[in-house]
């Protein structure tokens, strides 16, 4: 794993130096938009929805939607006046009853790695939290942004887990709840007899994503039997470089305006070095294709071919081959 933070926790005069890890991982299965003839994706452009017209990346602000559907947007500058805390303390507020905090509040969750020289520290604030039944209630900058969070123990590991804040819990405002429900003394019995019946204990291995599983097994049967789609490649722009480039670049302008910092556009005349680097191989593989087409009669490379037809005629004459 890869440190994405680094920094100190800090309680009354005692200061571990730490380093933080994403401690999960999203396995959901992503799809893409892509064009049903020929497998290729599908591409946005960056359009106005008044006047149609599409609108650069220096043109692009940040804007806020009010309730009543106003828009409010916000210059460079509004931006610099937020505030902001690139503070690396992990600074305990209180200790409090483990029991108090509702798992509602939970959010995200990170492992907290010490440092070599700080093993101590760290062993000691980790046994304490464990022997008192408590966790501490912190305060943390992640990404620029102050937020609350708590330090509990899992295994042998500090977790630093984000609470949610209170107003972003849902009330569960339902009516249905209010009216008044009568339950026999026998009908608790037999619903205290039906959960004795279904108990035990939790085992994570028993559950698995049966959805993933079931995508990835129709995904290796068309890999199998060759029902892919190729994707041709765009030779003449680079098409495939530009698009990364591209998503770089707007990630660099956000991250400089969630800064607050002037965010400049490239100049559209200069080229790349990593374009200019990955035209090169599109256009021996150009030469080579046409040189393929000129020559009767030659062995296949094993390269992708143009047509569902060529392709079809390279399967049949690889069995032919064996067989002899």
């Amino acid at each position: 794993m890869r440190a994405m933070w680094k920094g100190a926790v800090s309680f009354g005069l005692v200061n571990v130096p730490v380093r933080l890890y994403s401690a999960t991982e999203n396995h959901d299965v992503q799809f893409r938009q892509v064009h049903r003839e020929d497998g290729g994706r599908i591409k946005y452009q960056r359009v106005c929805s008044i006047d149609g017209e599409q609108v650069s990346y220096d043109d692009i602000a940040k804007g806020y939607e009010t309730e009543d559907g106003q828009m409010v947007v916000l210059t460079d500058e509004d931006l610099a006046e937020l505030p902001i805390s690139n503070s690396k303390e992990i600074a305990v507020d209180k200790f409090v009853p483990t029991d108090q905090i509702d798992p509602m509040l939970l959010d995200k969750s990170y492992y907290l790695e010490p440092d070599k020289g700080a093993l101590k520290p760290y062993s000691l604030l980790r046994d304490a939290l464990r022997s008192t039944d408590r966790v501490a209630l912190v305060t943390v900058s992640l990404r620029t942004r102050s937020t609350v969070a708590l330090l509990r123990v899992h295994d042998e590991v500090i977790v630093l887990q984000t609470l949610l804040w209170p107003d972003e819990v849902r009330a569960a405002d339902f009516g249905v709840l209010d009216e008044s429900v009568e339950t026999s003394d026998a009908e608790l019995a037999m619903a205290g007899m039906l959960v004795e019946s279904l108990s035990g204990d939790y085992e994570p291995e028993d559950y698995t994503d049966d959805y993933e599983r079931a995508v990835k097994a129709v995904v290796e049967a068309k890999l199998e039997g060759h029902e892919v789609q190729a994707v041709p490649e765009e030779e003449d722009e680079g098409g495939e470089v530009l698009d990364l480039l591209a998503a770089l670049q707007q990630s660099v302008n956000r991250a400089k305006a969630s800064r607050g910092e002037p965010v400049d556009e490239p100049d559209a005349g200069a080229k790349p070095a990593a374009t200019k680097a990955a035209k090169k191989p599109a256009k021996k593989a150009a030469a080579k294709k046409a040189a393929a087409k000129k020559t009767t009669g030659a062995k296949s490379s094993g390269k992708k071919t143009a047509t569902k037809k060529s392709a079809a005629k390279s399967a049949a004459k690889k069995p032919a081959k064996k067989a002899g």
